[in-house]
């Protein structure tokens, strides 16, 4: 007979476990020390299986017998409802572990060797403040693409419209790797482009070749920090970046060869950057050995272990009355601009920048490509920006 509720109370424990059966293969396991629990025993392929439905403290007699029929259901169709049970339980656990945070860091372990450690820092600082706040604990084979889009609203509202570029697409970066490792289907970062506000590249401020005479008497004349002073004027000479300037140590000057080489930690393009120095450019690291040589950095700040701080060259901009007009990353657009002109090689240019241009060299980098004809375009150049009284 089926079994009532008041039936199911009133069972106590004995010394053994005992079963009360409510029929069509439904029964409730009464425990030694109390517990109820429900059981639906069944045939599959011809051979006896159990499926536990949970606690009668958990699980009523009306919900017990529903979870029987729904079981009963899938036997008939062929479906084993506790091969079901475990292979759902093992998809849940998969998805627990593979979040959208999870997923990333697993790619950046597989790719951060390709990149500079500034940018590396960068990536997963945006990530860490403006991802996984929204989307770190969701299963990446989950997320919607409202989800993504709602999480790039947050960034984009905050004018930040490059930045959200960028999100994006590392975000696109991080589904195509879990497609790739079968963790998802579906890369829903590409389709938002149309829907984020269309960025206005800003240039960095920069000089053309008739301001350099008057700029270049300013800087000259610049009493402040020495250190601040030749690191913008190796800047302006190098065509290097401002962080790479920043970071130099003295192991990376080769004084006898006159050459710099930048490792690729500190290069934007995870790639070293080897740059022929000019007859000025030493002379101005000559100057500054005598103040720094004794530290491991050519341009260290008050705490002689770190560099100079990021805003430093551009505060020497704005003190000698150049604040807006031009900007450390500026020179660089500078440079290229009057070696152009110039009619020097675009390969020798670019590779001086540390661009790399893939039609002339294929892809592939060598980072002593033209060293010679680089050294003589530096040279040129160092005589250019001395005739101004650099």
């Amino acid at each position: 007979m089926p079994l009532t509720e008041l039936q199911i109370k009133k069972a106590k424990p004995t010394e053994k476990p005992y079963t009360l059966s409510d029929g069509l293969g439904l029964s409730l396991l009464v425990e030694p020390n109390g517990s109820k629990a429900w059981r639906f025993r069944y045939r599959f392929d011809g051979k006896p299986k159990m499926l536990s439905l949970g606690t009668y403290e958990h699980v009523s007699l009306a919900d017990a017998r529903q979870r029987r029929d729904e079981s009963r259901r899938m036997v008939a169709s062929g479906v084993n409802p506790s091969t079901l049970r475990k292979e759902q339980k093992a998809a849940k656990t998969l998805s627990a572990t593979n979040t959208f945070e999870a997923i990333t860091r697993e790619w950046y372990e597989h790719r951060y060797d390709r990149w500079s450690a500034s940018y590396r820092t960068e990536m997963m600082d945006t990530f860490e403040k403006d991802v996984f706040p929204y989307l770190g604990f969701r299963p990446i084979a989950e997320i919607k693409p409202l989800e993504l889009l709602a999480m790039l609203r947050q960034v984009e509202n905050r004018g930040a419209t490059e930045k959200v570029r960028k999100v994006r697409q590392r975000c696109g970066e991080v589904f195509r790797y879990a497609i790739i490792t079968g963790r998802a289907e579906y890369n829903p970062a590409p389709d938002l482009a149309s829907a984020m506000k269309p960025h206005k590249a800003n240039n960095y401020a920069h000089l053309a070749a008739h301001e350099l005479p008057e700029f270049l008497s300013e800087l000259n004349a610049y009493t402040g920090s020495v250190i601040t002073k030749i690191a913008t004027q190796l800047l302006i000479l190098t065509g290097l970046r401002p962080g790479e300037v920043r970071r130099a140590q003295w192991s990376e000057i080769d004084m006898e060869n006159r050459v710099w080489e930048v490792p690729v930690e500190h290069m934007k393009m995870g790639r070293p950057h080897l740059v022929p120095l000019s007859k000025q450019a030493i002379g101005l690291l000559e100057q500054i050995r005598i103040v720094t040589g004794r530290y491991e950095l050519i341009f260290p700040g008050r705490d002689f272990r770190k560099p100079i701080s990021e805003a430093s060259i551009n505060q020497v901009m704005k003190r000698i009355g150049y604040n807006g007009r031009a900007t450390g990353h500026g020179f660089r657009h500078t440079m290229s601009t009057i070696l152009h002109e110039k009619g020097y090689n675009s390969a020798w240019i670019e590779l001086q920048l540390a661009h790399v241009d893939k039609n002339s060299i294929r892809g592939t980098y060598n980072h002593a490509l033209y060293l010679d004809g680089r050294r003589e375009m530096m040279q040129w150049y160092a005589d250019y920006m001395d005739s101004f009284g650099i």
